[in-house]
C-alpha cells in the first residue's frame, strides 16, 4: 500500500493531472481496450460478436475493459429487453475522435516493425 503523502505518491498525481498526455495514455491502458475499441470501430457490435473478433480475451476480461471503457465516455452499451438479452455497444464521439490517432500507431507499428521487435524483446533475443 502507498502512503498518500510520499514524494512518490505526489509526483504522480502531479504528473496524472497536469500531463495530458499521461492522463490520455491512462484513460486507454489495458492490455486489450485498443483493440476492442479499433473491432467497434466498424459500428454497433454486439459482446459475441467482440469475443470471436478478439479470440485471445477471456469473457471476464472483455467484461472488464467493456465496463471500464463504458464509464470513461469510449463506449456506449444499449441493452435490449429480450430473451435471452441483447447487449450492443457502439463508440462515444470521444472514442470516434481516437481512432485516428490508432489509425496512425497502427501505421507507425508496420512502418517499424513493431512486431518483430516485440518478438524479439519476448524472445529474449533483445
Amino acid at each position: 500500500m502507498r502512503k498518500l503523502n510520499s514524494s512518490n505518491s505526489q509526483n504522480r498525481l502531479q504528473m496524472i493531472t497536469n500531463c495530458p498526455l499521461t492522463s490520455s495514455l491512462i484513460l486507454i491502458n489495458g492490455r486489450w481496450k485498443m483493440i476492442i475499441l479499433w473491432q467497434i470501430n466498424g459500428g454497433i457490435i454486439r459482446f459475441g460478436e467482440l469475443r470471436r473478433a478478439i479470440p485471445l480475451i477471456t469473457e471476464k476480461m472483455l467484461t472488464d475493459q467493456l465496463r471500464e471503457l463504458e464509464r470513461d465516455g469510449f463506449v456506449e452499451r444499449v441493452v435490449y429487453p429480450e430473451v435471452p438479452p441483447r447487449v450492443e455497444y457502439s463508440l462515444t464521439p470521444l472514442a470516434q475522435s481516437l481512432m485516428p490517432i490508432l489509425e496512425q500507431l497502427l501505421n507507425w507499428g508496420e512502418q517499424n516493425q513493431a512486431i518483430e521487435r516485440v518478438k524479439q524483446h519476448y524472445s529474449g533475443g533483445g
